[in-house]
This record gives structure tokens, sequence and C-alpha cells, in this order.
């Protein structure tokens, strides 16, 4: 592929790369914000404010790639864009002092979103505690739900680690950086980003039920509704 054309695609794999973890942080800071600040979430969380919240994970996820990308730029010669290479996100660090730059910057982003995710757990933590009654059981429920946040985080983090993993594997054996680039993939990339919409629509009763609908091609009779 012709080195111009993959810089787009590039753009399009690392923006969708960041955006998960960047966008499980958000989700984990409102937690801590409707646990931990109640009075203030209606204000916090508005539909305005939510927009905006949106702008900041899109510019916060394409940060990393725009500074890796441009890094390239720098080192490139101008006859590069016209090649035809494999098109891989390993063709834009392909000196050792890019690759390093790579891995501070992929670094700096796992340990910010480490500590939020850390930070709200010890406030929820604390406010379970403290809570007594119906509010002891939506602290704690809000509690799960950044655990599980946390969980997706580090499937989410790990494959910030798999380009330096894979790149000393395909050194070694093709066949296993085949293998490994596979599971990678699948456990790294597809699992956390299926994870939320799964678990989110199995709490919900209606979704639930159509589901076993479908799955059991009608066996299931529980009356379904529907808004």
């Amino acid at each position: 592929m012709q080195v111009s054309l993959c810089i787009i695609f590039y753009l399009i794999v690392c923006q969708c790369m960041f955006v998960t973890p960047v966008t499980l942080t958000a989700m984990t800071l409102e937690r801590y914000v409707a646990i931990c600040l109640p009075l203030r979430h209606p204000e916090l969380c508005s539909l305005h404010n939510t927009q905006k919240c949106i702008l900041i994970i899109l510019t916060v996820s394409s940060v990393p790639c725009f500074i890796i990308l441009s890094t390239f730029i720098a080192a490139a010669s101008s006859s590069v864009y016209t090649q035809h290479k494999r098109c891989s996100m390993e063709m834009f660090v392909p000196l050792p002092w890019q690759n390093h730059f790579k891995f501070a910057v992929y670094q700096f982003y796992f340990f910010i979103m480490s500590i939020t995710i850390t930070f709200s757990y010890v406030k929820i933590m604390k406010v379970a505690k403290a809570a007594s009654g119906e509010n002891k059981k939506s602290t704690w429920k809000g509690l799960r739900t950044v655990i599980l946040h946390a969980f997706q985080l580090l499937l989410c983090l790990i494959q910030l680690w798999c380009p330096f993993i894979e790149s000393a594997i395909i050194k070694i054996d093709l066949l296993l950086y085949i293998n490994v680039r596979y599971f990678n993939y699948v456990t790294f990339i597809l699992a956390p980003r299926c994870l939320s919409p799964l678990i989110y629509g199995l709490r919900d009763e209606k979704f639930l039920n159509a589901l076993k609908y479908l799955a059991l091609c009608g066996l299931y009779k529980k009356k379904i509704g529907f808004t």
C-alpha cells in the first residue's frame, strides 16, 4: 500500500485504539461524581457538558496519534510517501528513538488513566463503607461498575504494550508472531469493546428477555415489552 494512503488508515486505527480507554476513564469519573458528589452530578453531567466531554475525549485520543505521526514526518524523506510498503503501525517508528518516544507516550497515558481509575475506586470505596440502606446498595452498584471499567481498561492498556511484544517476537518466529498478533487482537482489542454493550445490555430486563427469545428460537415465551 502507498505510504500516503497508509497514513490515513493509521490515524483511524490509532484513534480507535486510544478512544476506548479514554472513554472508560471518563465513564469512571462520571461514576465518581455521581456517588461522591451527588449534588453536583446534574450540573457537571448535563447535556451541554456531555457534548464538551465527547469533544475532549476525541481530542485527547488523537493527540498520541498526531505526535507519533509528527516524528515520522520529521524523519522521513519526501520520496517515502510515494513508496509502497506493508501498512502497519510499526512502519511509522522505523528509528530506535522514535520507538522509545512512542513507548514513553503510551506509558504516560497508561499512568494517567491508571491513577484516575485507582483514585475513583478508593473514593467510591470510602463512600460505600460509610453508606447505609438504599444509598449503600446504589454505592456498591457504582463500585462494581468502576471495577468493570478497571478490568476493561486493563485489557485496553495491555494492548498499548502489544506492539513492543510483537516487534520482538517477529524477529524470532514469523508463525509465532502471527498467532500472538491474532490472540492480542481478540483479547485486548475486541474483548474490552464488547464487554460494555453486552453487560449493560444484559442488565436491561427487556433486552435480556428479547435476547433469550431470539437465542432459543422463540421457545422463551415470557412477554416482551418494547417502548
